[in-house]
């Protein structure tokens, strides 16, 4: 998508769509006259008349007659801008996006002085403008034969504004940085599970790494083996695909210290194994990888980015399947850090990857460590589909996320983490842990589980199970993956090289 940045006034360019912003005061914007002047005094008529509406996110659209450089007119409603927020920028942006692309729009330019509300500066208004029509512009193509209809996108926007052009375009391309990188994840998080294996997902991996100067390792059956890697190799043991092990390093400083770590849950299939899901459970969990998308999404943006942080990005990556050599509750396995673990359901598989990654990360240096995952159904019950939920053991790293949280507008609620939780997960006749204390507290025992792994190394757990997946359209994007956790990763990724080491 080109960006261009035109002078404050509705002529001399050309366009298919102009977009405007209209709140419910229009004496607010400056220059209204000039929109007003476009339809020769009938807007107002049209607004009072509801045909040009000013809620949140209500659209209209209009010719815009002959002699003009633009063929028609989005109205972008803002409500009361008063109260507009980021949040709802970004929203607002968003239904622009998916009111462009049923217009099969092509090119479009923004008037940066309409939605120049609040405290928003026209480099806010940028980057919104691109991260949201590129969130709600999204659509996966999916497999369906016989239509040969190219899909419009939009690939020219105009900004119109007297702000200082390179800075515009600076935000512009930062927030479509963000959108790609999402939509990246949601193509994943949507790939059928025969199609996206674990090699598969190492293969985009080497890309990414190729494409941005990453040190990868790819780890295999074999090289597991040797290491030890008891618990990931359990889960892949009824597979016919074999597991990987992704591990992408980013150097932003030149002492490789002070490491982020991201670990992400990649089981490409879950059938639950012997705990066998359910004929309804069972379907969609091709997304069961989402938090390694969210990784693999954030990793993108730092690639572009490029900030004074050091990351290493670890993804376990398997299917879960049942077979004569899959592995069985009341199995005792040893994961890479020693630890054994007593196997109570093979449907609690993604603590067990989760655990071997987290170890490898903090051997690979991780001083830091926030793993994601779509880990429990739990996190459903206890939060809904809209809440990711949390466990921390360490309060100034979690503030640091909580920051970068409320910058992307995505929820996190933190849930507690208590000793007589820990005693349950290491409560065991045969084994040091064992990796399913329980139906109660389901997404707390999942994410202390793994907590166990990271011992006394700053950590964040992440359960995704609700977020990842969106059974029908919302404000960001169309049903199906949303690439969640992947702009707030990245966000508190740069928030940390602003901020330097955390203290305790």
């Amino acid at each position: 998508m080109e960006v261009e940045v035109r002078e404050n006034r509705l002529s001399g360019f050309e366009a298919d769509v102009l977009v405007v912003g209209v709140p419910k005061h229009t004496e607010h914007v400056q220059n209204w006259k000039q929109i007003e002047e476009v339809f020769g005094g009938a807007l107002a008529d049209w607004i009072r008349s509801g045909d040009v509406p000013n809620g949140l996110k209500e659209m209209a659209r209009v010719p815009a007659g002959s002699g003009k450089g633009f063929k028609r007119v989005l109205f972008a409603g803002l409500g009361n801008d008063k109260k507009l927020d980021a949040d709802d920028l970004r929203n607002v942006f968003s239904a622009v996006g998916k009111e462009l692309r049923k217009m099969k729009a092509e090119s479009a330019a923004v008037w940066t002085e309409s939605f120049a509300t609040g405290d928003f500066g026209d480099a806010d208004i940028a980057w919104a403008a691109a991260e949201g029509m590129g969130l709600g512009s999204y659509e996966f193509e999916g497999y369906k034969t016989g239509s040969n209809e190219r899909q419009a996108e939009i690939r020219n926007v105009l900004l119109l504004s007297e702000s200082d052009g390179e800075s515009l375009m600076t935000a512009f391309r930062s927030g479509r940085i963000y959108a790609d990188a999402v939509n990246e994840a949601r193509d994943l998080v949507n790939t059928p599970g025969n199609m996206l294996t674990a090699t598969a997902m190492a293969d985009y991996a080497k890309e990414l790494a190729e494409q941005y100067g990453f040190e990868i390792e790819v780890l295999g059956k074999a090289e597991m083996e040797e290491l030890g890697m008891g618990a990931l190799l359990a889960v892949n043991q009824g597979s016919v695909e074999e597991p990987r092990l992704i591990v992408l390093k980013y150097q932003g400083t030149d002492k490789w210290e002070d490491v982020v770590g991201l670990v992400g849950k990649g089981i490409t299939f879950d059938t639950g194994g012997y705990s066998l899901k359910t004929k309804t459970g069972i379907v969609g969990m091709k997304g069961d990888m989402g938090g390694a998308a969210a990784v693999l999404g954030a990793m993108r943006i730092i690639g572009n980015l490029r900030p004074e942080k050091n990351v290493v990005a670890v993804i376990a990556s398997t299917d879960n399947m049942i077979s004569g050599s899959a592995f069985k509750p009341d199995d005792v396995i040893t994961s890479l850090s020693g630890k054994t673990i007593e196997i109570l359901n093979t449907d609690a598989e993604g603590r067990l990857v989760l655990a071997d990654a987290v170890t490898y990360a903090k051997q690979s240096g991780a001083d830091y460590l926030v793993d994601v995952a779509t880990l429990t159904g739990g996190v459903i019950t206890a939060l809904g589909y809209d809440k990711t939920g949390a466990l921390t053991n360490n309060e100034a790293f979690f503030e640091t996320f909580l920051e970068a949280a409320s910058e992307t507008g995505e929820f996190v609620w933190r849930l507690p983490l208590t000793d007589r939780d820990k005693k349950r997960i290491r409560k065991s006749e045969v084994a040091d842990l064992n990796n399913s204390p329980g139906g109660d507290g389901h997404m707390i025992f999942g994410g202390g589980f793994v907590g166990e792994f990271a011992g006394e190394t700053p950590w964040i757990h992440l359960d995704i199970a609700g977020t990842s997946d969106a059974s029908s359209a919302h404000d960001l994007g169309p049903k199906g993956g949303t690439g969640v956790m992947v702009r707030t990763l990245a966000t508190l990724v740069d928030f940390m090289a602003e901020e330097g080491q955390l203290e305790d």
